[in-house]
């Protein structure tokens, strides 16, 4: 059965009061819509650990800092709808944008450090909506754990941090990231990729699993990174913005693995931006 869809703060608020009287736990899963097998996944481990289950659908504008993606970006409310239908969630919130920056709106949540490079040197002033937004989420759903994907593993570090920061009462949770068979980062972002831009995207999981191999038996991060910048743009990205390897739990550069690691990469493909993320083993 389809959760019914809430636009409102009041509808949500009169759900949530309800289930937090009955002493349900209540699972959040903000998302954009578009959704793929990446969320739904997010959507039964939190199905699978709370009593409630509430996923917010919303396109932020604060967080895109290029309008023409922000037009771009798939809007398919009743296709997500159908796709939760069987994982039996108990709301779906798409609040009208006044019920998140109603006129007037005036504050925004930044968290430092953290969002000064990767992403945030690209994109400014993303991560600044993202806070934003994912703490007015989880204060309009009052929700005491929620669910992040660790394909954006910088923004989870964020969420987390931000939480944490303001004492929201809330458990976020990290889920792997899910893949196509080819390899390929589920995301929103590939329904504009042709059949072989998919399969040239795949190129950017080997060639990071290649180079977290090397790093494993001690290569230097140095002397791997421009390589695989440059088998990437044979193999027909059009841009690579940056190959990081980061602390896995400060986002500190790493000159090799020698402590626990994440390697990231983030590329353009047919007018795509593609970004990845994995674990890699300590040397």
């Amino acid at each position: 059965m389809t959760a019914p869809i809430l636009r409102t703060l009041s509808e949500l608020r009169a759900k949530t009061q309800a289930w937090r009287r009955a002493g349900r736990t209540i699972g959040v899963v903000p998302t954009m819509g578009a959704l793929h097998q990446g969320h739904l996944s997010l959507a039964q481990a939190a199905r699978a650990d709370c009593d409630r289950v509430i996923v917010t659908i919303f396109v932020n504008p604060k967080q895109f800092n290029n309008p023409e993606d922000l037009a771009k970006y798939p809007r398919t409310e009743q296709d997500d709808a159908a796709k939760l239908a069987p994982l039996e969630v108990d709301a779906i919130y798409v609040p009208d944008p006044d019920q998140i920056y109603p006129d007037g709106f005036a504050t925004t949540v930044s968290v430092a450090g953290l969002t000064d490079v990767m992403e945030g040197e690209f994109r400014p002033g993303h991560f600044d909506g993202v806070a934003t937004v994912v703490a007015k989420l989880f204060l309009q759903t009052q929700a005491d754990r929620a669910y992040f994907g660790e394909k954006d593993y910088q923004q989870l570090m964020v969420v987390r941090r931000m939480a944490r920061d303001l004492d929201i009462p809330i458990e976020v949770i990290g889920c792997p990231t899910v893949r196509e068979p080819s390899g390929l980062a589920m995301s929103s972002r590939n329904l504009r990729l042709s059949d072989q831009g998919l399969a040239t995207g795949a190129r950017m999981q080997a060639v990071m699993q290649d180079m977290a191999g090397q790093l494993a038996q001690g290569a230097a991060f140095a002397d791997l990174v421009g390589p695989a910048r440059d088998t990437l743009l044979t193999a027909g990205f059009s841009e690579v913005e940056y190959i990081d390897l980061r602390c896995a739990e400060t986002l500190a550069p790493l000159a090799a693995a020698t402590r626990p690691a994440r390697l990231f990469a983030t590329a353009w493909l047919e007018g795509v931006r593609l970004i990845d993320n994995i674990d890699v083993p300590t040397a």
